[in-house]
């Protein structure tokens, strides 16, 4: 498989459970080596680049990866400070945009799954990476989250972000530079 994605531009992942669209984002997070080829960032592999590469990298996966033990604003503060580049919104800001903001002080444990989907999300606002990989984002969301998600990609591409994104959900991505790569099964 081969892609180019350039600023200001979203690509879709689709394909049938099982078909391999975790396994190639996590590929291209460089999580897992590559069976073969590369990936490159600024036209060099990501491997002589990993500075470079992961302090422009969000990674929000279905295992979204927040302690539970945890406050959601506590969640988002360890990823503020961790940011290889901290964004200047704040996590109350993060949390309210993503519509929880009343939540900030609860555990994670306490929260429904849709809202801790929306804790990891909130992930995005606190750092500043040019790069979002998000692996089924819209999973255990409501349709207004939905659509807060939806425009806040719509956001970051409008800005110049790049957004490599894999869904189940049919997404509207109309008026935006996206192209979409259907996986079929192994």
């Amino acid at each position: 498989m081969s892609f180019e994605l350039k600023s200001g531009e979203l690509l879709q992942i689709d394909g049938a459970n099982g078909s391999g669209k975790t396994t190639l984002l996590r590929t291209v997070c460089g999580l897992v080596p590559a069976d073969e080829g590369n990936v490159y960032w600024c036209n060099r592999p990501i491997q002589q680049n990993r500075q470079g590469y992961f302090s422009q990298l969000a990674f929000v996966g279905h295992k979204h990866g927040i302690k539970d033990e945890l406050t959601a604003a506590e969640n988002l503060e360890i990823d503020q400070i961790l940011a290889a580049n901290p964004s200047s919104v704040s996590v109350r800001e993060a949390l309210g945009r993503l519509g929880i903001g009343e939540c900030r002080h609860q555990l994670c444990r306490e929260l429904s799954a849709g809202q801790r989907q929306r804790v990891a999300l909130a992930r995005l606002l606190v750092s500043i990476a040019h790069f979002w990989v998000l692996d089924e984002p819209l999973t255990a969301l409501d349709q207004e989250a939905q659509r807060t998600v939806c425009d806040l990609v719509g956001q970051h591409i409008a800005a110049g972000g790049m957004v490599l994104l894999t869904s189940h959900q049919k997404l509207d991505w109309s008026g935006q530079a996206h192209r979409i790569i259907k996986l079929g099964n192994a």
